[in-house]
């Protein structure tokens, strides 16, 4: 499947947020990318604003377009807020739940990890980085896999209780999905309810 794989650094510059990580680009230039980087003050018209909002998600859990949409479609589809309903989608994304569990640095490398067939979903070794985990489901490395220095160096910096919703033996390296997120939860600075109005115009 399609992914971006442009410059990462120019599009943080963009939304001057670190949404690929910690970056030492937006630290030592903390202004949009380009020729009039520094000097751009325009405003943005309504539109502008949710688009940029929209374009800023899909980046930081690294979706192109029509996956993104059927998400909001199946979210709409769904009960309950909306909004929430659709974070909590692209939480529950077996992606998502590998690089928050602390076994990737990135969302991107815990899609390779996955599409790989390094992972395992209850017992089954799963290759779908979309994947959707339910409440209960346990995830681990696959033995062959648990040697890897990848996924050893991911887990140095991470914290076992960082989450509410997940648990993680990082001695095991297993983990639970136990629930989906409460909306305030979820640590990413996203505005979804301008996505919302942008996708029921």
């Amino acid at each position: 499947m399609a992914r971006y794989r442009g410059p990462k650094q120019k599009i943080a510059r963009r939304f001057k947020e670190p949404i690929f990580g910690a970056s030492e680009a937006l630290e030592r230039k903390p202004y949009g990318p380009g020729q009039h980087g520094r000097n751009r003050f325009s405003r943005k018209s309504e539109y502008g604003v949710q688009l940029d909002e929209k374009q800023k998600a899909k980046y930081t859990y690294g979706l192109l377009e029509k996956q993104f949409r059927n998400l909001y479609k199946k979210a709409n589809s769904k009960e309950g807020v909306t909004g929430e309903v659709f974070m909590q989608l692209l939480e529950s994304r077996l992606d998502n739940v590998i690089y928050r569990m602390g076994f990737a640095r990135t969302r991107r490398q815990a899609r390779q990890l996955v599409s790989h067939k390094h992972i395992v979903v209850n017992g089954q070794v799963v290759n779908i980085p979309s994947y959707h985990l339910k409440d209960g489901d346990m995830i681990s490395i696959r033995p062959k896999s648990r040697g890897l220095d990848v996924i050893d160096d991911s887990m140095k910096g991470t914290s076992v209780s960082r989450y509410k919703w997940l648990e993680v033996d990082k001695k095991t390296k297993t983990g639970k999905y136990l629930n989906d997120p409460l909306f305030e939860e979820i640590p990413e600075n996203i505005n979804v309810q301008l996505i919302i109005e942008l996708y029921s115009k």
